[in-house]
């Protein structure tokens, strides 16, 4: 029996799945692409592992940034993050990417449909909506939610006009807020716009506070948007009160963290405290505590018998004219 080695050899390129390319990419960050990238450049070439410095230093990056950037492929189903310890390490697995089933639609006749004026209406308003003519699936599509979603040609262009507004063109997006407005039900023109309403309005105030804290990119992590939510959703806090505690967080720690901000609010939330004058009670209060109180007159009582100590010493007495004299040399008479 014969043994043959083989030299294994670097290929020297690295695959990137087309579904990555078309389907995941255009949505992400730049920093988030560049970090997916490397790393999947470290598994192809067979490396044990990386640490997240080498990362950091390669990509001109924060290793905060390494972590955010995993922990959004996590979510977004490209990769598997698992902790190993509680010392920070993780196991990468690089899932298998498919493209995800569109949303189901009867097929349409497109000749039939096509006679109506107010279907040819429509998609002339859609074409001119995403500045493009439609494919012939793309208006099956759009005729379809028509028969099966009940919706109107005024709910479609509504639809459309608003993924569009929050830059969102591609027919994948467009599907997916189609699939969840069917989901919550939303059938009318009137519905949709107070959809709309709630919606911008969450993302107004969401906004705002992410400029407070110096965040400019609105495409901001699931994690931390489920945050920002609860505060303002579920605690129910103005801007103002979760502005006071982004202070708080800035004083301490002297920068942004989230997980900090939102144990304060969730303190503050638990305590009923729901104003700055609640805040400011709440301080005043712990200022004036026994355990301050009980430090202050430890301390005051410590400095009284310091000072008691210094007053029983007793100063010795000098001859000053007489020590000038000695050392000028006048001491002497002769």
């Amino acid at each position: 029996m014969s043994t043959f080695m083989l030299k294994s050899k670097s290929v020297g390129f690295t695959p990137v799945n087309n579904v990555f390319i078309e389907k995941y990419m255009p949505q992400a960050r730049g920093e988030f692409i560049k970090t997916y990238l490397l790393m999947l450049k470290h598994n192809v070439c067979g490396e044990l592992g990386v640490s997240s410095s080498i990362l950091a230093s390669s990509l001109n990056l924060l290793e905060s940034d390494i972590m955010n950037a995993l922990n959004y492929w996590n979510e977004q189903g490209v990769i598997k993050l698992t902790q190993i310890d509680k010392m920070g390490n993780f196991n990468v697995e690089f899932l298998e990417l498919s493209e995800e089933p569109s949303i189901p639609v009867k097929q349409v006749d497109l000749l039939e449909a096509l006679d109506s004026n107010s279907t040819k209406d429509m998609l002339k308003d859609i074409e001119v909506l995403l500045a493009r003519p439609l494919s012939p699936n793309e208006m099956s599509i759009y005729l379809g939610w028509q028969r099966d979603f009940g919706f109107s040609s005024e709910l479609i262009l509504i639809l459309i006009e608003y993924c569009i507004s929050k830059g969102k063109s591609d027919s994948r997006y467009i599907e997916k807020v189609a699939l969840s407005w069917h989901d919550l039900k939303i059938t009318t023109v009137e519905q949709a716009q107070n959809l709309i309403k709630k919606t911008e309005d969450k993302w107004i105030n969401i906004r705002k506070i992410l400029t407070y804290l110096g965040i400019n990119n609105t495409d901001i992590m699931k994690p931390q948007q489920d945050l920002i939510e609860k505060w303002l959703l579920i605690y129910k806090f103005p801007t103002e009160i979760i502005s006071k505690a982004c202070d708080i967080c800035f004083e301490r720690l002297n920068r942004a963290d989230f997980k900090y901000i939102d144990g304060i609010l969730t303190n503050w939330n638990k305590n009923n405290i729901r104003t700055l004058e609640d805040i400011v009670t709440k301080d005043v209060k712990t200022t004036k505590s026994p355990r301050n109180s009980n430090y202050q007159k430890s301390y005051n009582n410590s400095n009284e018998k310091n000072s008691l100590k210094f007053n029983n010493f007793e100063p010795r007495e000098y001859d000053y004219d007489s020590l000038e004299k000695k050392l000028l040399g006048w001491d002497n008479d002769d």
